[in-house]
């Protein structure tokens, strides 16, 4: 019976590829021979300490200056140092770069939008607040989340106009802000916020109604407006107004439709 034993022919090996292996071993040879430690050795040289332990340890390929300066220091010539050196430093510019991680994903970001309301609409605007406005339900409490008291007093990191257009999340007002205002129907409350230390209000929705929601806020002649297209990872809160007082502003939401509105604060 015969038995067929195939043979594949390797390539012969590159003589460049351990070029970077066999350059940080001459130097482990030449730094023994100097009898310096690491820290004399980065006395005498530009380079600190831990960078000559990284050069040494093979994590970083070094330049030629410090091939040279080694050389130097262990009296010996540096010719056949730099020809490993020229021969390593092809080896990593061949080496294939691997490709950088993906970024995850970013969160949705809410459309905001700004605008100015006009007298006419002012009015109309009091008038829907008053008919949407109504007090909280036994249906509705258990989405409302009541203030536990203020949280610890922090250095805020934004103030007044400073913080205008910013989503409430994104800096530290949430963490002393009160409620101003609530108001209720079904299963969907608004809240009226105000935060002290930034001088901000805004709007806030406790809701479990699917569907797009438009969180606002308004205070005097000015209007801010965050879309969410309804993802469960969507926000909750309208960007913020700059208020020195929370009195005259008023937090409406609208989701799947069905408009809700504090009235203005007193």
């Amino acid at each position: 019976m015969e038995s067929h034993v195939t043979v594949e022919r390797q390539p012969p090996p590159d003589p460049y590829d351990d070029a970077g292996r066999l350059l940080t071993e001459r130097l482990r040879l030449l730094r023994r021979r100097t009898g310096l430690s690491l820290a004399a050795l980065a006395s005498v040289t530009p380079f600190s300490k831990s960078t000559w332990h990284r050069y040494l340890n093979g994590d970083h390929l070094p330049p030629r200056s410090a091939v040279e300066a080694l050389a130097r220091l262990a009296h010996t010539d540096p010719g056949a140092l730099l020809s490993l050196w020229d021969a390593a430093t092809r080896e990593q510019v061949s080496r294939p770069t691997p490709p950088p991680p993906q970024p995850p994903a970013p969160a949705p970001v809410p459309a905001v939008r700004s605008r100015r309301l006009r007298p006419p609409v002012r009015a109309l605007v009091a008038l829907a607040a008053m008919a949407t406005t109504v007090a909280v339900t036994a249906g509705a409490a258990d989405v409302l989340d009541h203030d536990a008291g203020a949280g610890p007093r922090t250095v805020a990191s934004c103030r007044g106009g400073g913080c205008q257009g910013a989503l409430p999340s994104s800096e530290t007002c949430a963490r002393d802000a009160r409620t101003e205002r609530s108001a209720a129907r079904a299963a969907q409350v608004v809240l009226l916020r105000y935060s002290p230390s930034c001088a901000t209000v805004w709007s806030e929705v406790r809701t479990r109604v699917a569907g797009a929601r438009e969180i606002s806020i308004r205070a005097g002649q000015d209007e801010l407006s965050a879309e969410y297209p309804g993802h469960r990872s969507d926000g909750y809160s309208s960007p913020m107004l700059a208020a020195a007082d929370p009195r005259g502003a008023q937090a409406c939401a609208e989701v799947g439709g069905r408009p809700v509105c504090t009235g203005p604060a007193g």
